[in-house]
């Protein structure tokens, strides 16, 4: 027997480090405490800068409106918005008094939003006006009828905002005091919505525990301290954006620096520039836009010392260039998902390049990993492949008023079950080769298929649909659509397709190909093989 097969695929995440058995708001509390007059948050396009101190009266503020609007300990608080300063105040104003932030994606069309209003039970919504092409006061006012529970909408960049903060100035600090003392670090603070195989998300529900300390242990692994500067271009709706970015600044007195209300590659170079970050966060596409630019060699980068890649797998040859062009010669390699707040997996500052292209990294710490036969839950020898497993204090609480989804992810043993194919090395570094279900990855973005199809079920021509992800240089994988039209009815063309997804998903859901066919390929008992189609897709592709 081999030295590999002799291990079992299991490991334990030790640490010297202990867990922090803080709230988010006392955790806060202790960092102004300690540097009060250090930058902690920069936004440069709306020309915010604030110090330690100043984002706490300013979260405090925000805090004592919502109070104001009633919002109770356990409420949800949606926020629909891209990434701004008033998100990250929003983000500890209501953790600070105990409600529930619901993030909700910015590229939402209105039976999205209206789906997430409704299963949540958000009472109140902060809301931008609008983003890109997306009008959120008019979207907003469709849906509202129909979602009782929505008490308040307060929209950004006017009057609402100004009067929340007004009101909060007038109000009696001491009722923090005695609200956040009544608080636990195992309340629930977060919901983030993850898109359902049905085409019905479920909200993780996550804890002050759980991504709190998932912030501060990913900050750790990337030697945070007071003097780094974080360049946050990712999305704060995202726990990539609010835990691996502000949480980790805000548990180790680093700043964050918002390049923009959305990701712009000559933008977050600027800010890294302007602002002398040491670190810098992206999905692979956005490493690859900004590497791409004319004028790359122009930027000032020479602060930068770390920083993370996460969301779908790394090209070697991107991480290669990071390193050596971008100078983050100790940037990291993170895996998770939402459901487990969201980092299990992590390269070091100090593994090997090759490491850190060909795998995700091993164990977190305080948590634990293994990787099982999927169809009998035994724990595989070392160098085999199976479905990865996590445990520890990440675990989501549970999806939002969906028991029995939760049961089928998180078994008995609180073991949260991935759904991701890995195969774990002899020295515990982990490699992830595939999905047990067939969920896409584009640039970071997470998308269940079936959504997709469901809703090209309803095109009057499209007698039959089939959603699948093929691989793509930018974005890691692209969707592609296979469809059978009615009879009598023309060839759907991709411009048409793509047109009539447009306005019923969001935009990072829609087909970048289609392909017309007389049949799909079956199994024998009358299953689509969707492996068939990616095979022949490839080659199409190619062809093309």
């Amino acid at each position: 027997m081999s030295t590999i097969a002799s291990h079992p695929s299991y490991a334990s995440g030790t640490s010297t480090t202990p867990l922090l058995g803080d709230t988010i708001g006392t955790n806060l509390a202790r960092t102004v405490a300690a540097h009060p007059d250090r930058d902690a948050l920069v936004d440069l396009v709306q020309g915010v800068r604030l110090t330690y101190r100043e984002l706490s009266d300013a979260v405090d503020e925000v805090a004592l409106g919502l109070l104001e609007l009633d919002v109770a300990v356990g409420d949800r608080v949606g926020i629909w918005a891209p990434n701004c300063s008033e998100w990250v105040l929003t983000q500890y104003a209501t953790a600070r008094i105990g409600a529930v932030l619901v993030n909700i994606n910015p590229a939402y069309r209105t039976h999205e939003l209206e789906y997430v209003l409704k299963q949540a039970g958000v009472s109140v919504l902060v809301s931008a006006p609008s983003f890109k092409s997306s009008d959120y006061v008019e979207m907003v006012g469709q849906v509202r009828a129909n979602c009782p529970e929505l008490r308040e909408t307060v929209f950004l960049g006017g009057d609402d905002w100004e009067s929340l903060r007004a009101a909060g100035r007038r109000a009696d600090r001491a009722r923090l005091a005695g609200i956040e003392q009544d608080l636990s670090p195992d309340d629930p603070i977060n919901l983030q919505y993850t898109s359902g195989t049905t085409g019905f998300p479920k909200g993780a529900t996550l804890s002050h525990h759980n991504i709190l300390n998932n912030g501060f242990s990913v900050g750790e692994l990337l030697g945070y301290t007071e003097q780094d500067r974080i360049c946050i271009p990712v999305p704060f709706y995202h726990c990539f954006g609010m835990v691996m970015g502000n949480l980790a600044a805000t548990s180790h007195g680093s700043c964050m620096v918002l390049p923009g209300p959305g990701f712009e590659p000559a933008a977050a170079l600027e800010a890294v520039q302007a602002e002398r970050c040491t670190s810098l966060y992206g999905v692979p596409a956005m490493f690859i836009a900004e590497l791409s630019l004319p004028d790359f060699e122009d930027y000032d980068l020479s602060s930068l010392r770390t920083g993370i890649m996460a969301g779908s797998p790394c090209p070697q040859e991107i991480m290669r260039q990071v390193i050596d062009r971008m100078g983050m010669g100790e940037v990291s390699i993170c895996y998770g998902m939402t459901e487990t707040s969201p980092v299990s997996i992590q390269t070091r500052r100090d593994d090997p390049l090759e490491r850190r292209v060909s795998t995700v990294g091993r164990v977190g710490p305080h948590l634990e990993v293994k990787v099982v036969d999927p169809a009998t839950g035994v724990t595989v020898p070392r160098g085999e492949a199976g479905e990865l497993c996590t445990r520890g204090y990440s675990v989501m609480l549970g999806y939002w008023d969906m028991p029995e989804k939760t049961a089928e992810s998180i078994d008995p043993a609180r073991w949260m079950h991935t759904g991701d194919i890995a195969v774990m090395d002899e020295d515990g570094y982990l490699a992830i080769t595939g999905r047990i279900k067939d969920m896409v990855i584009r640039g970071g973005e997470n998308i269940y298929p079936r959504e997709v199809e469901e809703v090209l079920h309803t095109h009057p021509d499209i007698l039959d649909a089939q959603v699948i992800g093929v691989p793509d240089d930018k974005y890691g994988e692209e969707l592609m659509a296979w469809v059978r039209m009615r009879e009598g009815a023309e060839a759907i063309t991709l411009e048409a397709l793509r047109d009539f997804c447009r306005t019923r998903v969001a935009h990072y859901k829609v087909p970048r190909y289609v392909h017309v066919v007389e049949e799909f390929p079956m199994t024998v008992t009358g299953k689509v093989r969707k492996v068939e189609m990616r095979e022949r897709a490839v080659e199409l592709i190619d062809g093309a």
